[in-house]
């Protein structure tokens, strides 16, 4: 239950701090990406499910409050936290070069699938444009936030994980 409390707590402080402090601190109208750096971490750390459910919840705030269409961030923010999941296996808390690399990847997916689905099948076809001018600055600075956001993210899994298994043992 702390899990998912703290989880819920992060999820919101991410949503807030990319859609308050970081529209201020925007460099040509480009912000960072909290919510797929805390997805990718969670698919990561923790596995397939729950990097499915926290991306389910982030995309479905983002998509409550901005989005077009219902469900469409959802959507593809839970097959990033789901696809993260996959590398479970390789991961190393102390290694911090697969998770810069998979949040790249995921942001740039992201970016991929947005204009895409929303801007491609709309008649917009200067790609080279868009990838300059919007996914490629985005994934630069979701990448400079990820090297102060990852940390504090490890930190709390790290200790969600301890208290897991303290209270396991009570009952052992």
């Amino acid at each position: 239950m702390l899990r998912k409390i703290t989880l819920a707590v992060m999820i919101l402080f991410c949503f807030l701090l990319q859609t308050t402090v970081f529209r201020s601190l925007a460099f040509a109208g480009i912000i960072p990406n909290l919510l797929i750096v805390l997805t990718s971490a969670f698919g990561f750390m923790r596995g397939e499910k729950e990097g499915l459910w926290v991306g389910f919840f982030a995309g479905l705030l983002c998509d409550i409050f901005f989005g077009d269409i219902l469900g469409f961030h959802a959507l593809v923010y839970m097959y990033i936290g789901f696809l993260n999941g996959k590398f479970c296996k390789i991961f190393y808390p102390e290694d911090i070069k697969l998770p810069i690399a998979l949040i790249t990847v995921s942001d740039l997916s992201y970016g991929m699938i947005c204009y895409v689905l929303l801007f491609l099948l709309q008649g917009r076809l200067d790609f080279p444009f868009y990838l300059k001018a919007v996914i490629l600055p985005e994934v630069v600075y979701t990448i400079v936030v990820t090297c102060l956001l990852y940390p504090l993210v490890l930190f709390v899994n790290n200790r969600l994980e301890s208290y897991e298994r303290k209270r396991a043992k009570k009952f052992v």
